[in-house]
């Protein structure tokens, strides 16, 4: 039971934790061009963030009941000990910063900020600084994942790390923006949804494959030989590695046909963009459970 409820939270977290920090992402890059759709966005951000303060603590605190086998460890102050004072302490203390700071960052709206500070130049210089906040924060919950897990134990960790954190950007970047995509496309106006649409698929299309380059550069730092691909960890790369084309495939979809139409102004453009992009988004969050069963129960070794 402490196992499944701990993969459980594990892949919640996950999914949260993408979602916060990829969302301030797409704020601070596509905010400006926003108008009715960024106050929901910032929302989503906070929202998310909050979320997932609770589910990380949640899931830290069955640490120990793993290691006891069952329950009964999340009350024993020897195994919590244990737990808080390893690597994976220091990482979710990093986290919760992390999370706290997405939190303050996106708390603070340019209205409120011009109702606070009315000259021009404050405004600017404040809104900027509280984006800054919040970006540092998403870098942070990305960077917490090199601090743990097997990369940080392995040889090679000079190089995986800097490789993991690449990894997770783009990912949180690329998931954390289909949700407010989606809101984007019902909110906001043809043309600035056509322009925030035809700029993020620019840079997905630049960015993206580095997902692929960083994860197979990982898979062979981490796996001892190719024999290690018929066994469980390299069966779950295999895994990931298939449901990654089949992103690219629908990414694809929107960045040569229905992301075009946007533009045109086509009738049955939005649905169909939103539709591949609940479908991207759905098969990130597969991916992304794979990784967690796959990192809880499994070696490369």
């Amino acid at each position: 039971m402490s196992d499944i409820l701990s993969v459980v939270l594990r892949i919640l977290s996950f999914v949260l934790q993408l979602q916060a920090a990829g969302t301030v992402f797409f704020a601070a890059a596509f905010g400006p061009a926003l108008t009715i759709s960024l106050p929901g966005v910032r929302t989503l951000a906070r929202a998310t963030a909050v979320a997932a303060l609770f589910v990380v603590a949640g899931h830290y605190l069955l640490e120990a009941a793993r290691m006891a086998g069952d329950m009964s460890g999340v009350f024993d102050s020897n195994l919590q000990n244990v737990a808080w004072t390893s690597s994976s302490g220091g990482a979710f203390a990093v986290r919760e910063l992390g999370l706290l700071l997405i939190i303050a960052g996106m708390r603070a709206t340019p209205a409120s900020i011009t109702r606070s500070f009315p000259t021009f130049g404050l405004t600017r210089l404040f809104a900027r600084g509280f984006t800054i906040v919040g970006v540092t924060g998403a870098v942070l919950v990305a960077a917490s994942f090199t601090l743990t897990g097997h990369t940080a134990t392995n040889a090679q960790r000079g190089f995986l790390a800097p490789l993991l954190l690449a990894h997770l950007l783009i990912i949180a970047f690329w998931f954390g923006a289909l949700l407010p995509l989606c809101l984007v496309t019902l909110r906001e106006s043809r043309e600035r949804t056509s322009r925030v649409v035809t700029i993020f698929s620019a840079s997905a299309f630049w960015l993206v494959p580095l997902i692929l380059i960083a994860g197979v550069a990982m898979a062979v730092l981490l796996l001892p030989n190719v024999a290690a691909l018929a066994r469980p960890y390299g069966e779950f790369v295999i895994t990931k590695s298939v449901l990654f084309a089949v992103l690219l495939a629908l990414a694809s979809l929107n960045k040569w046909r229905f992301g075009p139409a946007l533009g045109r102004g086509e009738l049955v453009a939005g649905r169909a963009f939103r539709r591949t992009v609940v479908s991207e988004y759905v098969i990130i969050i597969v991916v992304l459970s794979v990784t967690a069963v796959m990192t809880a129960f499994f070696a490369p070794e």
